[in-house]
This record gives C-alpha cells, sequence and structure tokens, in this order.
C-alpha cells in the first residue's frame, strides 16, 4: 500500500483515512474484518504511529472502526450501512441565524463540527413549527449523524415531529429547552438565574422599580420575568404587574416597534415610573434603547437598561448595553460532543445528561445609578 498516488496537498492522516474508506467501500475490508496494528499500517503507509493514531481516530468517531483493548481495532458491524448514511452531517436547527446569541451558537457547533471531520447543515427555523417539521423531515431523509436543536416556541415544537429521528437511530441535542416526552441530552443555562442576576445588578445601583419587556410568554420567558421579579422582592424593590410587557411577537416588526414606544410613554409619563428595565433579547434591548433616545429619555441618567445575550459582543449598541452573557459557542461546543459521543454510541439516545453553562456579566453603559426623583416630571 502507498500513498502516492493520494493528493499530497493533503494531510497524511487524512490520505490515510480517506484510503481506508475506499478499501471499506470496494469490500477489500469487511464488517467484523481485524484491522492490522498500527506498526504495520505505519509501515506500510510509511507514515508515523501517531498519523495512523489520527486515522484511525477519525474512523472510529464516523462509527466505522471500533477498538477493543487487548484485542485490537475491528469494521464495525453496522459500517457499511453507516457509509450509505450522511454519518459525517451534523445538523443544527435554530430559531433565527441572525441576530441574538445564535450567530454565536452557529459558529461554535461549526467549528466543534469542522474539527470532528463532520460536514454541517444550519437550518434556520423562523420559529415557525411547520418549517420545523419540514425541515426534519429533510434531514432524515439524507440520514444524518444527529440533530442539535433550539425547538421552536410559537407554538411549542410537538413531540411528534423528533420521535421519528430516535426511531431512526439518528441523536439528538436540545440547546436552551427541551420538548416534553423526549428523552435526550440538553445544553443550556439558568434563566432563572439571568433573571436573577439582572435583577441584582439593578438593584446594587440602587433601583427599586423595574419593568420587564420580551417579545413573547413561550420558551424562557417567563423563567427571566420570575428570576428577576424574586431579585427585586429580595432586594427590597418591585416589579410592578403593569411594569410587565409581553407582545407574543416572534420578531422585531414596525408594530412591534410601535407596541413598546406605546408601552414605554405610558410607563414613563406615570406617576411613579420605572427607572430600569431588563428585556432578556439583545436585539429588544437594543430597540428599547433607541426608542427612549426618540422620546428624549437618556440612558442611563434617566432610565438604565439592562440585557442578556452572548458573550462575543458584536455591534456597537451590542457592545454598550449592559448585560448578563452566556457563552454561546462553547454551548454550541457541547452540542456537537454529545452528538459524537451518542454517535458512537458511548452515550445512549435517551442519555440525561445536562450540561448548564455559567453566566457572566458585560458592564456595558447603560446601567448606571438610580436618577434623582422627580426626573421625569
Amino acid at each position: 500500500m502507498t500513498l502516492e498516488e493520494q493528493n499530497m496537498a493533503t494531510p497524511k492522516h487524512e490520505r490515510l483515512r480517506a484510503y481506508l474508506l475506499k478499501e471499506l467501500g470496494a469490500g477489500r475490508l469487511k464488517p467484523g474484518d481485524s484491522l492490522p496494528t498500527e506498526l504495520a499500517l505505519a509501515t506500510t503507509a510509511d507514515v508515523s504511529r501517531n498519523t495512523v493514531r489520527q486515522a484511525l481516530a477519525g474512523l472510529e468517531r464516523s462509527g466505522l472502526i471500533r477498538r477493543v483493548r487487548g484485542c485490537g481495532t475491528f469494521v464495525h458491524e453496522s459500517a457499511m450501512e453507516r457509509m450509505k448514511s450522511g454519518l459525517d452531517i451534523f445538523a443544527l436547527m435554530i430559531p433565527d441565524t441572525r441576530s441574538g446569541f445564535y450567530p454565536s451558537l452557529q459558529r461554535g457547533f461549526q467549528e466543534a463540527s469542522m474539527a470532528g471531520h463532520n460536514q454541517v447543515i444550519v437550518c434556520n427555523t423562523d420559529n415557525d413549527p411547520l418549517r420545523q417539521a419540514d425541515s426534519l423531515l429533510q434531514l432524515m431523509d439524507k440520514k444524518i449523524a444527529g440533530v442539535a436543536i433550539v425547538p421552536t416556541t410559537r407554538p411549542a415544537t410537538p413531540a411528534h415531529q423528533l420521535r421519528p429521528l430516535h426511531e431512526h437511530g439518528i441523536p439528538i441535542v436540545f440547546c436552551h429547552r427541551r420538548v416534553e416526552e423526549i428523552h435526550a441530552p440538553l445544553v443550556s443555562f439558568s434563566a432563572l438565574e439571568v433573571g436573577r442576576l439582572a435583577g441584582r445588578a439593578v438593584l446594587e445601583k440602587g433601583h427599586k422599580r423595574a419593568a420587564f419587556f420580551a417579545f413573547e410568554r413561550a420558551g424562557l420567558s417567563g423563567q427571566y420575568e420570575r428570576g428577576f421579579g424574586e431579585a427585586m422582592a429580595t432586594g427590597g424593590g418591585e416589579l410592578p404587574v403593569e411594569f410587565i410587557c409581553y407582545d407574543d411577537a416572534p420578531r422585531v416588526t414596525l408594530e412591534h416597534e410601535r407596541f413598546l414606544k406605546v408601552n414605554l410613554e405610558k410607563m414613563l409619563r406615570g406617576p411613579n415610573p420605572p427607572t430600569a428595565i431588563f428585556s432578556p433579547f439583545d436585539s429588544e434591548t437594543e430597540l428599547i434603547y433607541l426608542l427612549l433616545n426618540q422620546l428624549g429619555v437618556k440612558v442611563p441618567e434617566q432610565v438604565s437598561l439592562v440585557s442578556f445575550g452572548g458573550t462575543w459582543r458584536e455591534g456597537a449598541l451590542t457592545r454598550r448595553l449592559s448585560a448578563v452573557t452566556v457563552d454561546e459557542e462553547e454551548l454550541g461546543r457541547n452540542a456537537v460532543t454529545l452528538l459524537d459521543q451518542m454517535r458512537r454510541r458511548e452515550k445512549p439516545l435517551n442519555d440525561a445528561t445536562e450540561i448548564i453553562m455559567p453566566l457572566s456579566w458585560a458592564e456595558g453603559e447603560t446601567l448606571g445609578p438610580v436618577p434623582a426623583k422627580g426626573t421625569f416630571a
């Protein structure tokens, strides 16, 4: 065996891996066959043993070979079936690919997948369950190796959309939130703690009356609100019911902008206006910031703003926001690790692993001390 016919610009371990895949495809290596030892492969291919280990590790990640300690390395019994499937493709399904922390989640997922020699398909569901269902059917048709998904919330993703994946042996990893009745790993963060941290940050600056704005009551919004309200109450502050504002809008639209403006004006012109606002979405908080400026309200001199988003703060306005943050890139990398472990049968499809990501704080410029009384008089 030689590697001279391979593209010499390709790393040696990739050339060896491609050669072994060719042998499998041609039937010269069959399920159950024992592979030569690392030393034998290194000698025959004229490469180092480390190169052989890298090539075999790639095949093992793909589930094509299995190593038995003390016995050797064997072609996996289902190797041929896996070669005919999309065993090198991981899919990421998210409600949005352009805003919030989703670009960071996508980047981390793609980087980790590429490091494991996996292709990636990214599906933007636009938080539409019908669009999500159609994408899932197409992914199953491609026989992909696994799916990481941030389930839709309007309405909530039904279990029957995901159950066929498990029936076809395709791993699922939930990101951010679960789907009831589907048992699979979850990589997320504590939305309650996000709200609590936001509340504590507001209280530390002396704010006692705060408002809460969110797109919708679905998903994690209720937990953000609850955590924020609990923190305010514990610290002697309050989150009045009339200052809790949901639009049930799926995204930022002109109608949503008008909704925010009307409610901001109503709150701030009241006898006891809030001095701080928490919105758990960067895109929403950015819009509130701009609307406050249109209304002639200074941030943070008159009203403070606190947001929630990814640790990667891209954009001039996003960087200015004081915010609780989570490392979405690492969240995406963890999702890939779990998918890979289930694909290789190191974990069962119904694995109960939960990875809760730590939270941090981005100082920003939108949280200041409580303003003097009569600011809006």
